[in-house]
């Protein structure tokens, strides 16, 4: 299943089909449910599973019996799946060609995480603003797990358990002011529009082999740098046990598992986030100092 937050509905959950989107308000109207009708709110009413078997089991092939009841895509504007997880955290240098890249070395014994703020938040087509404070900012394709339930110290084995599913994220650094001194890099990563998620929330159980998954950060329609989930150093079951072991995990909660490559972006650029199975994320970007 492929959830989705539309910004134009007010930002109502609803799952996108080959045609269109279905609204999950109108789902409840018209099979007399009572699912939570805001993606954030399902994620923690603690009824995801039970709404997957629902709609795996019958409730796809009666939506489709019923195509009315589709907002088609022109007229679905795509919001952030959600706009207050309890908790971002970003995975630096996860994998060793990036940290190549930035002529650092790869953390090898444990993940060098961060947290990051909500208010960073935006969306599928917003616009990327490079501040004022940056002449070097970077946008990072990622793949983003999202947490589906309360956990606390699980293993590696445990992890799948308490994942959701997965989505498309960009992240972005102002790397100018991260080369100053390491201990900015919450600043770095911090401004007002460095952290786009969505258009979708891809559910685990659609997601064969999360190892085998492409990564691709993409500059106005090119690969600037690809790679396989398979060649992180901290992989995705292993970044959810570590840090369910650092504080609670709650649903909701993003972890953005790293970049193949950063791509500096400029005035009037298009960034992209590619992964296999997944719709591209797509954000322009601005210079403020423009």
């Amino acid at each position: 299943m492929k959830l989705a937050t539309i910004k134009n509905k007010e930002n109502a959950a609803g799952i996108a089909l080959e045609n269109g989107v279905v609204l999950l308000e109108q789902i409840n109207k018209m099979f007399n449910m009572k699912w939570e009708t805001h993606l954030f709110e399902l994620l923690n009413s603690g009824h995801l599973d039970e709404f997957i078997d629902w709609y795996n089991d019958r409730g796809k092939k009666e939506i489709d019996s019923l195509p009315d009841m589709l907002i088609p895509y022109q007229e679905a504007e795509y919001g952030p799946l959600y706009l207050h997880p309890r908790k971002i955290w970003g995975i630096g240098l996860n994998y060793r060609e990036h940290a190549s890249d930035l002529n650092e070395k790869a953390p090898a014994t444990e993940p060098a995480s961060f947290i990051k703020p909500d208010t960073a938040i935006i969306g599928h087509h917003d616009t990327i603003e490079i501040p004022l404070q940056s002449n070097r900012t970077t946008a990072e394709a990622e793949l983003g797990i999202i947490i589906g339930k309360e956990c606390k110290n699980v293993s590696e084995e445990e992890a799948e358990n308490v994942i959701a599913g997965y989505t498309t994220i960009i992240d972005m650094t102002a790397e100018d002011i991260l080369e100053k001194n390491p201990r900015y890099l919450t600043r770095s990563k911090s401004f007002d529009t460095f952290f786009s998620f969505g258009p979708h929330l891809v559910t685990k159980d659609e997601i064969s082999n999360v190892l085998a998954l492409q990564v691709s950060t993409m500059i106005n329609g090119k690969v600037h740098r690809k790679n396989s989930v398979a060649n992180m150093t901290f992989r995705p079951m292993e970044l959810v046990s570590f840090h369910s072991k650092v504080m609670k995990l709650l649903p909701g909660d993003i972890i953005s598992t790293g970049t193949p490559g950063a791509v500096v972006i400029r005035d009037g650029d298009i960034v992209e986030c590619r992964i296999d199975g997944f719709l591209d994320l797509k954000n322009t970007v601005k210079d403020l100092k423009k």
